[in-house]
């Protein structure tokens, strides 16, 4: 038996040196200068576990099952957005970030072996179903979720179009376990949406940074300002999970003066340390190509600016929430952000499998990390309208701390609004965002014209006046 299991162990051995250089990046490279010697009693348990495995468990197992399950542990073991893609999932990822994909339309994260909801896309079968965030799904089909990887639960959702799938969910709040079916779809995310809300006042929506959300962005500002003069501009970033890092340059870059500092980015490896600035350099996919935002009108630049955010906006709208906020573009209205101030690399392997790795933390022009905190508004405006439970980053299990010399302080809240619509407490479906019903984008339009907000006291003199706008002497 010893002699099978040191058999198995070496073979085992010989594929981990395979599998740690097929991945080919900087870090694998450096392994040595890093660590040093290979850790021999690690590799030793891991083969005679291996062994052990494939001699004693009670059915045979294929060795690309335990080396895939030995990546996925090793990834979802970091942190909650380190992950291995299979050739399906690297495949989807792919696809989404370029606005279509088949499923259910649903933002979603692990905790505690259940699938949580972050948050519903737009205009798609979960939230059209009243799917909401923190919802946890702990049943798919007949299938329990636990037990289940993120991945392997999102194939499941993922699926042929007009096919139905069976979603069973715990909701705080209510007794019993909610069912629903829900039918699968294309899901085509218009990323951007604009209009003007009455003569003078504009508002852009971003509801995920992808390929073409700059073009995208670039057409709906022409479009706008061609209407008339505009004297406020409101970025929805609400319920925005963020995406690619590029697009929230260019989003951000639009509204800032040339060569404004962004985002900068700090990790281990030299080249996850750098600025990202408002320049074709950086927002421009590979750096290459001509200036996408060059035919956006002046008046883009100074136009007084608020950017609407709550706990759905995560990543990428954070990077461009907080930029904004910094250089005092645009004052930040809504609730605390999700608070995911980390970047993930998608690192290519053989066989169109990827990993998905966290390299770094990322700080707002003035040095903040939000990671685990958020971005905090300037004036704290709730919706009386949402009344699901929230998750943030700081409840994900294994979320990368903040990061600072020391633990940052619960950011003060500046004004909070009080739910003062009748019934307001009691169950509600949530309004569509830019409605005539959207209270937090009314508070935004009150704000601009100098009027009170509903249910607050005046914001602070530093804020009574919308970012860009002249001041007035007291």
């Amino acid at each position: 038996m010893h002699s099978k299991l040191r058999n198995f162990g070496l073979i085992a051995l010989g594929a981990v040196a395979g599998v740690l250089v097929s991945l080919n990046f900087q870090a694998i490279a450096d392994f040595k200068s890093v660590r040093g010697p290979l850790p021999v009693d690690e590799l030793r348990a891991f083969t005679e576990v291996f062994g052990a495995i494939k001699t004693n468990y009670v059915e045979p197992v294929e060795d690309k099952k335990l080396f895939t399950e030995a990546i996925n542990g090793m990834l979802s073991g970091l942190d909650p957005h380190s992950a291995y893609l299979d050739a399906e999932a690297f495949k989807e990822l792919k696809v989404g970030t370029e606005g279509q994909f088949g499923g259910l339309g649903i933002e979603v994260g692990m905790e505690d072996g259940f699938v949580k909801v972050v948050s519903p896309i737009e205009d798609t079968p979960a939230f059209k179903a009243g799917i909401k965030p923190g919802d946890l799904i702990i049943k798919l089909d007949d299938t329990p979720v636990k037990g289940l990887s993120l991945n392997d639960a999102v194939k499941k959702m993922r699926g042929k179009p007009n096919t139905n799938i069976t979603l069973t969910i715990s909701r705080k709040g209510e007794s019993a376990p909610i069912v629903v079916t829900l039918t699968r779809a294309v899901i085509r995310v218009q990323s951007v949406k604009s209009k003007m809300i009455e003569p003078g006042y504009a508002w852009i929506r971003v509801s995920q940074f992808q390929e073409q959300t700059p073009e995208t962005l670039v057409r709906q500002i022409d479009s706008l300002f061609k209407q008339g003069p505009v004297k406020g501009l409101v970025l929805d970033l609400r319920n925005d999970p963020g995406g690619l890092l590029h697009g929230a340059v260019a989003v951000s870059a639009a509204f800032l003066p040339a060569k404004s500092l962004v985002v900068s980015t700090d990790g281990r490896a030299e080249d996850a340390k750098r600025k990202y600035i408002a320049s074709p350099e950086d927002y421009a996919r590979g750096g290459r190509g001509d200036d996408i935002l060059k035919s956006l009108p002046p008046a883009v630049k100074t136009v007084p600016m608020v950017v609407l955010v709550n706990g759905g906006s995560a990543s990428a709208s954070e990077i461009v929430a907080g930029a904004l906020q910094d250089h005092k573009r645009a004052t930040v209205i809504g609730t605390q952000t999700f608070g995911k101030g980390s970047v993930q690399t998608i690192m290519p392997l053989g066989n169109n499998t990827a990993i998905k790795l966290t390299t770094a933390r990322y700080y707002t022009p003035s040095g903040r990390s939000i990671q685990a905190l958020g971005v905090t508004p300037d004036v704290i405006v709730e919706d009386p309208s949402d009344t699901s439970t929230r998750i943030r980053e700081a409840d994900l299990t294994r979320h990368l701390e903040n990061g600072e010399a020391k633990a940052p302080e619960k950011p003060a809240e500046a004004v909070r609004t009080k739910p003062t619509t009748p019934g307001a407490a009691a169950e509600q479906k949530p309004v569509e965002l830019g409605s005539k019903d959207d209270f937090q984008l009314a508070q935004a339009l009150a704000f601009f014209k100098g009027e009170p907000l509903k249910g607050v006291q005046q914001p602070t003199v530093a804020n009574t006046k919308p970012a860009g706008a002249s001041p007035k002497a007291n």
